[in-house]
């Protein structure tokens, strides 16, 4: 049965590749069904992959090979909430560690220019405390990373 709402990430030939890479790496993620190409169409030839339906963290996507015309932007972003640091390290390392970049207050970018926010729930609960002075602690202790560091959130959290 298709799913209601699935998401349709655009891919430069590489929608696969990234699926496989999810799946290998993200818990409750697959790749589902690989579709190739019926007939020639404007970035590929009959028989190419077109599309890849496939499951992240939960969520179900299919991967579009359409081509260069257009590039993932932190506009859209995934937000993976993890449990502790080993697994926030496994998360970023894996991203980054994969051809992919860092970037400001646990976002980071794979390789294929999807970005991802790999959010400790430490941090989720403190920045939306109902404390003003813990969320703020919070808050301002995150803008000063690129990885997220529970301990130094929950030493933020305690004042």
């Amino acid at each position: 049965m298709l799913a209601r709402n699935t998401l349709c990430l655009w891919y430069d030939g590489t929608a696969l590749e990234a699926a496989t890479f999810y799946a290998a790496t993200f818990p409750d993620s697959a790749v589902n069904a690989v579709h190739h190409a019926p007939a020639d169409f404007p970035s590929g030839k009959q028989g190419d992959v077109l599309t890849v339906d496939f499951t992240v963290a939960g969520i179900p996507c299919i991967g579009l090979n359409g081509g260069p015309a257009f590039k993932h932007s932190e506009a859209f972003s995934f937000q993976i909430a993890t449990e502790d640091q080993a697994e926030t390290d496994r998360l970023w390392d894996a991203i980054v560690g994969n051809g992919g970049e860092e970037s400001a207050c646990g976002w980071c970018r794979d390789k294929w220019g999807l970005s991802w926010q790999i959010t400790p729930r430490v941090l989720s609960e403190a920045v939306t405390s109902t404390d003003p002075a813990v969320a703020k602690r919070a808050f301002e202790a995150m803008m000063t990373m690129r990885r997220i560091d529970v301990a130094a959130i929950e030493a933020a959290v305690r004042g």
